[in-house]
């Protein structure tokens, strides 16, 4: 069995949008009333399309191009303003990804904070967070983060093997991701976050722990681990690996094991045993006194219905049951095309490219996107929303219970459906299985 499918992380897809006629932003301004919404916003930049990437980002371009993107969004932005301004709307969480955020230098990196400053409050205590990149992380950007109230830093490293970088086509060596990761530690952001990949061709267990030990050298307050997936025109599928999450698995010495779940299970109980909590196949937070007091659990956070607003070209917005964003790309002529479209939009609160969800789409999204993380479903919160039960509306639920991919587990005064340790590692295999028919042929239908 190949327990690498599909990297489920939201649902549907953005390769299962489409065009679409007759909606505008002012139709759904009433999602955003009040306090507790998201914002997002995407830089699309980056050094060098690493081999694996199949997310919106474009290389090569210069200051002069990032300045007029910025103008655009600060031109998105005023118009979101205007329009969502009877609503009242405060931020709770305010995240900046791409693309690689650090890539502005430091003058347009000041102004990107400005934006957000000035067109959207944040509620008190907002977690403000934003992605770097070793080669992209200097003293004097992590100045400009920390004056900006920087929570949460995510730095993609992947490995501290200099052939396993070479591999996946990172452009850092593992030098200067020790340098930029002890730099980052010194500035004493409340969360620091460093991302590594299992799966990479030629990796062993062996050296997959290794670059893990010598994360932890650094005491990161989470840890993502991510399959090396390889799919929707990333370049390394020109030549795709012989081993790894989208090839056969080769022989290994447990017959009819994956290889890179064995990678998977060997590193999650290596940083468990190191004081990580693991709430999902991928995030392992270390374990503060105060999670020591709630017997180490993560606690129950509810997703999937609260809205999200996006600028920039390449983020996605939840508007109740409307998700829209510029057309997925990935290829740097698909992106570069899209990127031009979105600077010379005029009119940013017409939606054009999205989903309206069906209330059984939205089914679907919320079992989603609270079975894959711990505690996982609160059955009386689904209850609460849908009037049924997630269960009774989903068979298989009750299939991969008998499986032991799940188990019904009570928490305080509430009931859970949560998967076992079995099916938190099989995440990619069995989130695609609840994939509707319909968005499977969308996205089917969007694949060249």
């Amino acid at each position: 069995m190949n327990p690498y499918i599909q990297y489920m992380y939201s649902y549907p897809h953005k390769t299962a949008y489409r065009p679409l006629t007759g909606i505008s932003l002012e139709s759904y301004a009433h999602c955003m009333s009040g306090s507790g919404h998201g914002l997002y916003l995407h830089i699309p930049f980056c050094q060098t399309k690493c081999g694996y990437c199949n997310l919106f980002s474009v290389t090569g371009q210069a200051p002069p191009v990032f300045a007029r993107y910025l103008d655009a969004v600060e031109r998105q932005a005023r118009q979101y303003q205007d329009t969502l301004s009877a609503f009242r709307p405060s931020f709770l969480e305010v995240s900046i990804g791409g693309g690689t955020p650090l890539l502005l230098p430091e003058g347009l990196l000041v102004r990107m904070f400005g934006i957000l400053e000035a067109y959207f409050p944040s509620d008190k205590g907002k977690g403000l967070a934003i992605e770097t990149a070793p080669n992209q992380t200097t003293r004097e950007k992590l100045h400009i983060l920390r004056e900006a109230g920087a929570a949460r830093v995510s730095m993609g490293i992947q490995s501290f093997s200099e052939q396993e970088l070479k591999t996946l086509g990172r452009r850092h060596s593992a030098r200067k991701a020790r340098e930029a990761l002890g730099l980052l530690k010194s500035f004493g952001f409340p969360c620091t976050n460093v991302d590594f990949i299992y799966g990479i061709p030629g990796q062993s267990i062996e050296s997959l722990l290794s670059s893990l030990r010598e994360a932890l050298s650094f005491a990161p307050d989470e840890i993502f681990l991510y399959p090396l997936y390889l799919k929707h025109g990333a370049w390394l599928v020109q030549a795709p690996p012989k081993s790894g999450p989208q090839a056969a698995a080769p022989a290994s010495p447990s017959a009819g094991v994956h290889p890179a779940y064995l990678q998977y299970l060997e590193a999650s109980a290596f940083l468990k045993s190191e004081g990580y909590r693991q709430d999902s196949m991928r995030r392992f937070v270390k374990i503060t006194p105060q999670a020591q007091q709630a017997k180490g659990q993560r606690p129950f956070s509810e997703c999937g219905f609260g809205s999200s607003l996006a600028l920039g070209c390449g983020g996605r917005s939840y508007l109740g049951n409307l998700h829209f964003c510029t057309p997925y790309a990935v290829t740097s002529q698909g992106c570069l095309r899209q990127l031009e479209r979105f600077m010379g939009t005029e009119d940013y609160t017409q939606i054009t490219h999205g989903m309206l969800l069906s209330q059984e789409e939205r089914k679907r999204r919320y079992v989603i996107r609270h079975l894959f993380i711990r505690p996982g479903i609160n059955i009386q919160q689904y209850q609460g929303h849908f009037g049924s039960d997630p269960a009774r509306d989903f068979p298989l639920l009750q299939v991969w219970a008998s499986q032991g991919y799940a188990q019904f587990t009570r928490q305080g005064h509430s009931d859970y459906l949560t998967l076992t340790e079995e099916g938190l590692g099989l995440s990619d295999f069995l989130g695609p299985q609840l994939i509707s028919p319909e968005v499977q042929r969308r996205m089917e239908g969007w694949e060249p």
